[in-house]
């Protein structure tokens, strides 16, 4: 099984654009920033460089691990620990079940998956401790939902 860089890259940017989208005032923008009791001002003072390349950096970690939720092939390829795939067991295998959802439609499911049954439990716990308002949570909780079926999507039907 090999990584697809290319498609690791392009599931991590995936995030920032939805992110212009999704935050933007004609979007949830004005909401959430009033939920999160974010300013203008505050908005401003942080250092937009470094927050971007640590959103990027990140968000590729995330998109090199959705790869083992959303290519199933991971998983044999596990179980073998590395080691057969030289032989002729793991190549068969391979070679009839190489392709099996490998699909955008089946990573999507995968990211949405991530997203309702990992994010938002961990978002809204946090959240609520924090004594954010539902709003707050549903919408921060919902880009993630998008962004991992996105990114799902591209790592899983990108060959």
């Amino acid at each position: 099984m090999e990584f697809n860089f290319l498609a690791i890259l392009v599931a991590a940017i995936a995030p920032l654009v939805l992110g212009f989208l999704w935050y933007n005032p004609k979007l949830f923008g004005n909401v959430w920033m009033r939920e999160a009791e974010m300013t203008e001002e505050k908005m401003k003072s942080g250092n937009m460089a470094l927050i971007f390349g640590l959103t990027l950096f990140l968000s590729f970690i995330l998109a090199f691990f959705l790869q083992q939720l959303t290519n199933h092939q991971m998983g044999a390829f596990a179980l073998a620990q590395g080691e057969l795939g030289e032989t002729a067991t793991y190549l068969a295998f391979m070679e009839e079940y190489g392709n099996e959802f490998r699909t955008f439609k089946h990573g999507a499911l995968h990211g949405v998956l991530a997203g309702v049954f990992l994010f938002l439990p961990v978002i809204a716990i946090n959240r609520m401790f924090e004594r954010k308002s539902w709003k707050y949570i549903f919408i921060n909780s919902g880009y993630w939902i998008v962004s991992l079926a996105i990114m799902g999507a591209i790592i899983c039907g990108w060959r």
